[in-house]
């Protein structure tokens, strides 16, 4: 596996320092400025509008199970359901295979976005699953009703 390169490094500090202004923003002001949401328009590109009424929707959740594991859980406009690791950018839907990873089109999905967005927020919905129901949420995309606890 190759080292990242320069621009790669770059570009992701670049998101670190906007998503710590939008948690800064949001924390203060409880919305994103129009200079903050062009500045973000202009990293993210495209997929930022579908993020962001993804957030509106509420269609964010984060599984944490009772040993410390986590995933996130986005609904799709779609309906269809999308897992992503609190680690990872990676998407399963069909955007992220061929506009991200082959074409280069932006540096991730609206899914994703909406992931990194949600928790720089806060409003990210938060719910506990057992292991063995997060892992099948991991294998499987499909809604993953919260654990009775």
């Amino acid at each position: 596996m190759a080292a990242a390169s320069l621009g790669d490094q770059i570009l992701e500090s670049v998101e670190d320092q906007l998503l710590q202004l939008v948690r800064k923003e949001y924390q203060e002001k409880e919305k994103i400025s129009d200079e903050l949401l062009s500045s973000l328009h202009f990293v993210f590109g495209n997929p930022l509008l579908p993020a962001l009424d993804l957030l509106d929707h509420l269609k964010v959740t984060k599984f944490v199970s009772p040993s410390g594991r986590a995933a996130f859980q986005v609904k799709g406009s779609s309906g269809k359901f999308y897992a992503l690791l609190p680690s990872s950018q990676f998407c399963s839907c069909p955007y992220h295979e061929f506009g991200v990873l082959k074409r280069k089109d932006s540096p991730m999905c609206k899914h994703a976005l909406a992931v990194l967005l949600s928790c720089a927020m806060g409003t990210v919905k938060q719910a506990s699953l057992s292991d063995e129901h997060l892992g099948q949420l991991l294998l499987t995309n499909t809604d993953m009703p919260e654990d009775e606890t």
